[in-house]
């Protein structure tokens, strides 16, 4: 009879007992074949043969071969020892302790503790587990840390950018940037925007400023949203540089609209300790000021794992060299 029309009842995903193995030990000795045995047990005929093969012994120096219930089932209790899903939370718990103390005291992701581990040198490839495998172990309950505590895991609708129409331009359009500036590859090319918390003018804001290339992100607190706060903003950073000026900010790009904004993500950031709802002015310089370290001193996946500030400095390192 052929498998289309056979009309044994195969079963899935389920083990053959003890009892299942004397009933093959004894049909075997009744001269039965593995495909009828496998009808009456209603399993599958392959499960029959490598039931035989595993429980089969030899007897009479070598010269005889037989099967043996008690032998088939001790060697499927020993492989179902092995198959259980193994861990290495205890043999790399050095590394585990070092993933949640940056998670909860620093703000890097698992994926930036796993690789950052190995940039420093703090842990060997065979030390670590990956990406995959900490957000693994979250999921299972293995660490301190849990899914709410992973917001690149929350489901979030991305926003419609809005391009107003009517908008004034002032000076050079953003398209009009050259594309040495736009592959990121050239220093000293600059973004600024102005991110507020509050549509009333009178309120305090924060002049943001990023360089392309590090991604090294800088907050200004100004008085409110006029162009002589942030004129005067832009005079003391540059006499801060003085003779490197032309060398440190090549190109200052400002923005028209929230469409071109590149400083998105790292606003986001910012929102993890500003909300909206908070106003500037009920924050220190001092808070601000710890509030664009950390973010200076996040390792960066697209800055291979770097921080911002390493490669600002790097950055400075070379342009001092040079003109010294």
């Amino acid at each position: 009879m052929d498998q289309v029309h056979s009309t044994t009842e195969l079963r899935k995903g389920k083990h053959l007992s003890f009892e299942e193995r004397v009933v093959i030990q004894t049909r075997l000795k009744d001269g039965w074949i593995p495909n009828r045995i496998a009808g009456e047990l209603g399993c599958a005929p392959n499960t029959v043969r490598n039931e035989i093969k595993r429980g089969t012994v030899t007897l009479y120096k070598g010269n005889i071969f037989r099967y043996k219930a008690k032998v088939g089932q001790a060697a499927y209790e020993k492989n179902r020892e092995a198959c259980c899903r193994h861990y290495d939370l205890l043999e790399k718990s050095a590394f585990i302790s070092y993933v949640v103390e940056h998670f909860f005291e620093d703000g890097w992701s698992l994926d930036v503790c796993a690789h950052r581990a190995l940039k420093d040198g703090t842990f060997t490839r065979e030390q670590i587990v990956c990406t995959k495998t900490l957000y693994g172990y979250a999921d299972l309950g293995l660490l301190n840390i849990r899914n709410i505590d992973l917001p690149e895991k929350l489901h979030r609708s991305p926003k419609t950018a809005r391009v107003r129409e009517n908008k004034r331009v002032l000076g050079r359009s953003i398209e009009e940037r050259p594309a040495s500036i736009e592959d990121r590859t050239e220093f000293g090319h600059w973004k600024v925007d102005l991110v507020i918390w509050s549509k009333n003018g009178n309120d305090d804001a924060l002049l943001t400023m990023i360089e392309r290339k590090t991604r090294e992100y800088w907050m200004i607190r100004i008085p409110g949203r006029n162009p002589n706060g942030v004129m005067e903003a832009l005079r003391e950073i540059r006499s801060q540089y003085d003779e490197h000026w032309d060398d440190v900010f090549k190109t200052i790009t400002t923005d028209n609209g929230s469409e071109f904004s590149l400083l998105s993500g790292l606003e986001d950031l910012i929102r993890r300790f500003i909300p909206k709802s908070c106003r500037i002015d009920s924050f220190t310089d001092e808070q601000i000021c710890q509030i664009e370290v950390w973010c200076n001193s996040l390792p960066r996946k697209l800055l291979g794992y770097s921080t911002p500030d390493e490669l600002f400095e790097d950055e400075l390192d070379r342009i001092y060299t040079v003109v010294a």
